[in-house]
């Protein structure tokens, strides 16, 4: 009898599977070919999905695997923003050479920065975070250049110089958004699965114990710190070319970058590629229905991520990960 039931859970756990991955081929296909099957103003809302889903999964790899917990990735957003129009505009770097660029710069900054917020601890590395963001968005507004507090536009000549046409041009820039949030998506499941990812999986689980295995605990948190920075200020660089405007309080804004895409990673489920996905699926629909009710749809946010916690702290997709639900991504290794 035990044997007939382990068959038969088996067999139902091969077709929960099998179906999860219809479903991924499917909206995996219909993102592919959404330029071509979707109206202008929803194709800028998918971009703008995958931007928050590429935010997402950079935080999720940071706090989720090590244990890290920013509320400052709006300084990587906010650098990735500006120096990407630094390099357009003054430099005479081309846009598409400008994005990645700009967020091999910021990850140079990111190293300093990282030295002094590791000095810091838990919550005060959280605070800390949020402070070096806070001193980044001053620094911008000091520069005439760039608008100072006021913001500067992107030339539209330098826009056009994307494609020649306004739907060319809105192709290229969909096309940018999906295989960033793809890059973000394999990236953190390649390096799950790779000696990298045994590293983060047993400083998630325990760092007393990937200590004693040899794991250099510090090194692996600051590279990976180093890796979402990148990460982050490619995605930032992308957004404000799509938005062709940057300033300070936008490009270095917490609510938008760090309050959202946490609350994204959260109610999803932390520590998961999965979760993230779901929660930006979530989070839109949320913001679509709610949006227009004001101060009481970021009240109303608050409060599922407080009730999802209260019925289970591993957010939606640890829950159906508890019940059974296979993974998409696989990331654990299995003995021959």
């Amino acid at each position: 009898m035990a044997h007939v039931e382990q068959a038969i859970a088996g067999r139902t756990f091969d077709l929960q599977r099998f179906v999860l991955i219809g479903i991924a081929v499917v909206g995996f296909t219909a993102l592919a070919a959404a330029p071509f099957w979707v109206g202008r103003a929803d194709l800028r809302l998918l971009m703008e999905a995958l931007s928050f889903l590429a935010l997402a999964q950079m935080w999720n790899l940071l706090a989720g695997y090590t244990g890290l917990i920013s509320v400052g990735q709006q300084a990587f957003v906010g650098l990735g923003g500006y120096l990407f129009f630094t390099l357009a505009m003054f430099a005479g770097i081309p846009v598409l050479w400008a994005i990645p660029l700009a967020a091999i710069a910021v990850g140079l900054i990111a190293i300093p920065t990282g030295w002094i917020a590791f000095r810091l601890q838990g919550a005060y590395f959280a605070i800390g975070t949020w402070v070096i963001a806070e001193v980044f968005r001053l620094i911008a507004a000091q520069f005439p250049a760039l608008g100072g507090g006021s913001g500067i536009s992107l030339p539209v000549a330098l826009a056009r110089s994307i494609a020649d046409d306004r739907a060319a041009r809105e192709m290229m820039m969909y096309y940018i958004a999906f295989f960033i949030a793809l890059a973000a998506v394999l990236g953190v499941w390649l390096l799950l699965r790779s000696r990298w990812g045994l590293a983060l999986t047993a400083i998630r689980d325990s760092e007393p114990a990937a200590a004693s295995l040899g794991v250099d605990i510090r090194r692996v948190k600051f590279l990976v710190y180093v890796g979402t920075a990148i990460g982050t200020a490619l995605t930032g660089a992308f957004i404000f070319l799509q938005k062709l405007r940057i300033t300070p309080e936008a490009a270095f804004s917490v609510t938008e970058w760090s309050a959202f895409v946490i609350f994204i990673v959260v109610i999803g489920g932390l520590g998961t590629i999965e979760g993230p996905i779901i929660g930006v699926i979530l989070f839109f629909v949320l913001r679509d229905v709610a949006a227009d009710l004001g101060t009481w749809y970021l009240i109303g946010l608050g409060a599922i991520a407080i009730a999802v916690m209260l019925v289970d702290r591993r957010g939606i997709w640890g829950a159906l990960r508890a019940r059974g639900m296979p993974s998409l991504f696989v990331t654990q290794r299995t003995l021959k």
